[in-house]
């Protein structure tokens, strides 16, 4: 089994930034991909950015510019800065993970519990 413990959520104002990190525990498992969505209220989860452990990056288009995504694969962690923080960002951000645990050939996702982000306007 393998968890994904999210921090650094928080309230910030319009235009400042905050950083989220997320890392992954377990025995044996491979990670493939590390990332983060988001979900705001009465809306659909969605991709916020992502990156591959061969370096492929996908960022939403309204994050582009403003928010970067890093990974440090010795501590299997993955790491969200996000400036220019925008009213609309507001979410309950969670952490994503496409790991193949243990000795097994399958691949699977799996989710943080969520960290709130609130900006102010």
């Amino acid at each position: 089994q393998v968890q994904l413990a999210e921090s650094g959520g928080g309230l910030v104002q319009a235009g400042g930034s905050l950083r989220l990190s997320c890392a992954a525990s377990g025995s044996r498992f491979s990670v493939q991909t590390m990332g983060w969505y988001r979900q705001a209220p009465g809306k659909q989860r969605e991709l916020v950015a992502t990156l591959s452990s061969d370096g492929r990056r996908n960022d939403a288009d309204s994050v582009k510019g403003r928010f970067t995504v890093s990974r440090d694969d010795a501590k299997n962690a993955v790491y969200l800065q996000m400036n220019s923080l925008k009213p609309e960002d507001t979410a309950v951000y969670y952490c994503y993970a496409y790991v193949r645990p243990g000795p097994t050939t399958l691949w699977y996702t799996y989710w943080g519990q969520g960290t709130q982000v609130t900006v102010s306007s």
